[in-house]
């Protein structure tokens, strides 16, 4: 264990800094920065001196910090159902696909009119997780008053849900065919 040094005793100049500073309207933290003291012992020698630290100001600043998270929150919901959209129309588009060949021969690049069932069935579980955790920011953040955008993303998230499993069902049916 390593040996400590003595705290610094508090002084009448600690307590004089700390209510000249605490007029100017510092804060507790500033205040233990410009003194070179812990937050706690200013906040011990404040309220020795009856002195408070309004707190409506990092009341606002946390609300604020809070309104911040949720508004970058709703963004990235939106973004994941954007994702989650263009994601989907890749089913029904042509693919590129390219065999970058080996040793004994070279590359061969083709295209098909759509994505084979693997790389369909890869695209689906994409779209499902961008639309899951879509809702779950939604669900986050969710006033109880908003039911109705709750239950469309609800009924969103089953219908990906469905089309992954008829995707898969599809698989399972070809595979033992």
């Amino acid at each position: 264990m390593t040996d400590r040094p003595a705290p610094r005793p508090v002084t009448q100049a600690d307590y004089d800094q700390v209510r000249e500073l605490h007029a100017q309207g510092l804060s507790r933290n500033a205040i233990a920065e410009q003194i070179a003291r812990s937050g706690r012992t200013v906040s011990r020698l404040a309220g020795e001196m009856g002195l408070s630290f309004d707190r409506a100001r990092t009341r606002a600043a946390t609300e604020a910090k809070k309104d911040d998270a949720r508004a970058k929150r709703a963004q990235l919901a939106n973004d994941l159902l954007d994702d989650a959209a263009r994601l989907r129309r890749q089913l029904w588009q042509p693919a590129d696909y390219v065999d970058h060949g080996g040793k004994e021969y070279d590359r061969v690049d083709w295209t098909l009119d759509e994505p084979t069932f693997a790389d369909k069935l890869k695209i689906m579980q994409a779209v499902g997780i961008a639309a899951d955790k879509a809702v779950r920011l939604d669900e986050y953040d969710a006033d109880p008053g908003i039911d109705a955008a709750k239950s469309m993303l609800g009924a969103l998230a089953k219908g990906l849900g469905a089309a992954y499993d008829q995707l898969n069902q599809a698989s399972t049916d070809a595979d033992a065919g």
